[in-house]
């Protein structure tokens, strides 16, 4: 069995892409499982049953005519369970393994996202916590200005009788 060091768990994460609200990994799965895409490809075709990329097939998408112009079809991405699902239709040793680091970097990728919405919270209540005391500075340096106004104008001295 090959050594799970040799591709690192960031490289995996950075194959990791956000499409339409989905966490998934395009053609870059069939390299880390070290099986050519039309071997993936294939393998997915054949266990159509189990694959879950018809919800991420484009349904609108029109083509220009012509050989060579476009795709006819989009490249197959896989969620977290799909990657699993592909290693288990592979069979292989290589895809086996390199699929527990994609699993790792799914839920590493996850734990990010959720910190990421927890700080956001936290800045977006803080925003609103300074956003308030701001509004009583204003009205705290408007009460000094107005006491610091009423001081500062001059007395009328009593004119001495002479």
């Amino acid at each position: 069995m090959a050594d799970k060091s040799l591709i690192p768990l960031n490289r995996v994460e950075r194959a990791i892409l956000i499409l339409r609200g989905h966490r998934v990994i395009d053609s870059d799965l069939a390299a880390l499982y070290d099986v050519p895409v039309k071997r993936l490809s294939e393998q997915v075709k054949r266990n159509a049953d189990r694959a879950e990329y018809k919800s991420l097939r484009s349904q609108v998408a029109t083509l220009k005519t012509g050989r060579g112009e476009h795709r006819k079809y989009l490249p197959r991405v896989f969620t977290e369970h799909g990657a699993l699902t592909a290693a288990s239709v592979l069979n292989s040793p290589k895809a086996v393994e390199m699929s527990i680091l994609v699993v790792r970097a799914f839920v590493r990728l996850r734990q990010f996202l959720a910190t990421h919405r927890q700080v956001s919270a936290k800045l977006d209540e803080l925003e609103r916590t300074v956003a308030a005391h701001d509004k009583h500075i204003v009205t705290l340096f408007d009460a000094v200005r107005s006491l610091m106004a009423t001081l500062e104008k001059p007395k009328r001295r009593m004119a001495q009788p002479g």
